[in-house]
């Protein structure tokens, strides 16, 4: 969990301007072109999820786009609750899962079948799209009990998830949006040898004049062809110029920690000038206790207890964080 400490490292006195640095998300707007977005960098907190299960690098890359992608999406809640991507698919890794709970809180897995992987890797085929296959990505807002979830769904068909969010907003949103993501190991050199730490980072932008017509899309049929088919795109000159600057962006300056969050968005919009706001922080936080998975289990029936029960036990892991929880059936005897 975030300590007030911690936190307060970020916060700057008066008069100083407060670099965001990692695992922090970066709002920021660019008026005279009309466009608002977010950016990031994800350092030790990423490097902590990806570490934990030791996922074999073309999957951990997969996930750390997942997460970016989460925080960037996430971080938009105007209020307390989830924010939700999954994806389903019959390629090797099959369920990628990153939610990020209102205000800070992410977490994230992935599964993934280790001999069809190992086939790809041997081939030399592991790129996005061979390694999810056919299948859907899932984008998921959910406000709680008693509210009605929200859910985009985008067919992912050889597209990366880079491409499959693009059409997401496309499709669902309708607001004209484009971001651009990277991941990467950093190596740095120590007194016990060189260490490996994953980073990730991502910017997305998003085109909201006041004159809606300014915005205006054909309407879409289906979401069939390339999602960044131009003819989906509005003609405005302000969102021709944005889209001529991200694609200015080396995939370096976004996990660059010489760079960081707001050096990019300067590099990128300082001749309009650019106006950056608090940033967000987010944590490594799973929302798994021993009181929730106790809660399940006080739910089951007397069969459901002994089927669950190995070497005397009830063990439970949590696919997240990998904490283990072990119970006694018989603090469930009275279960019917």
């Amino acid at each position: 969990m975030l300590e007030t400490r911690q936190l307060a490292e970020h916060q700057p006195k008066l008069g100083e301007f407060g670099f965001a640095g990692d695992d922090h998300v970066v709002p920021y707007e660019v008026a005279p072109l009309d466009v608002r977005g977010r950016t990031v960098q994800l350092g030790s907190m990423l490097d902590a999820i990806l570490s934990r299960h030791d996922y074999p690098e073309p999957v951990a890359r997969l996930l750390a786009e997942a997460c970016v992608l989460t925080v960037l999406l996430g971080t938009s809640l105007k209020f307390e609750g989830k924010f939700i991507l999954q994806t389903r698919t019959d390629g090797p890794v099959d369920m990628l899962v990153a939610d990020f709970t209102t205000p800070h809180a992410l977490r994230a897995y992935a599964r993934f079948d280790a001999e069809r992987l190992q086939a790809l890797a041997a081939s030399g085929e592991t790129s996005q799209q061979k390694l999810l296959g056919t299948g859907v990505l899932a984008l998921t807002i959910d406000q709680g009990a008693h509210t009605q979830r929200y859910q985009g769904i985008v067919q992912l068909d050889g597209t990366s998830l880079e491409d499959a969010a693009r059409t997401y907003f496309r499709q669902s949103e309708q607001i004209p949006t484009d971001l651009r993501m990277s991941v990467a190991k950093l190596v740095t050199p120590g007194p016990g040898g060189a260490r490996e730490q994953w980073r990730a980072g991502g910017i997305l932008a998003q085109f909201l004049p006041q004159a809606s017509e300014r915005m205006r899309v054909p309407d879409i049929s289906g979401g069939d062809g390339d999602p960044r088919d131009v003819a989906h795109e509005p003609s405005d000159n302000s969102w021709k110029e944005l889209m001529a600057l991200l694609g200015t962006i080396e995939p370096t300056e976004l996990i660059d920690p010489t760079v960081g969050a707001e050096r990019l968005l300067y590099r990128l919009f300082h001749e309009h000038g650019v106006r950056v706001f608090r940033s967000v922080p987010v944590a490594d936080q799973c929302s798994c206790s021993r009181e929730k998975i106790r809660g399940i289990l006080e739910g089951f029936s007397a069969e459901e207890i002994q089927q669950s029960t190995e070497d005397g036990g009830i063990h439970v892991a949590c696919e997240f964080c990998s904490a283990q929880y072990d119970f006694d059936p018989a603090e469930f005897a009275a279960a019917e």
